[in-house]
């Protein structure tokens, strides 16, 4: 699907950046080129950074003891 039309930039070329370590909307305009233009995209952009961040945040440690 196309996320901004300015730059014909698809999900997966956002994937693509994010997969190689942008991790906030500015990062990602950045790299791809995205939201300098019109800015109409600026919101997919936020949704599929926003998607991806449960795959991105690594498992909190299992804590066996509470602190005291």
């Amino acid at each position: 699907m196309i996320v901004c039309h300015c730059k014909v930039l698809t999900d997966r070329d956002v994937a693509a950046a994010i997969d190689t370590g942008a991790r906030t909307v500015r990062q990602l305009c950045g790299a791809t080129g995205a939201g300098q233009d019109c800015g109409g995209c600026v919101f997919s952009l936020k949704r599929l950074v926003c998607g991806h961040g449960s795959a991105l945040v690594p498992a909190s440690p299992e804590v066996d003891v509470a602190a005291s």
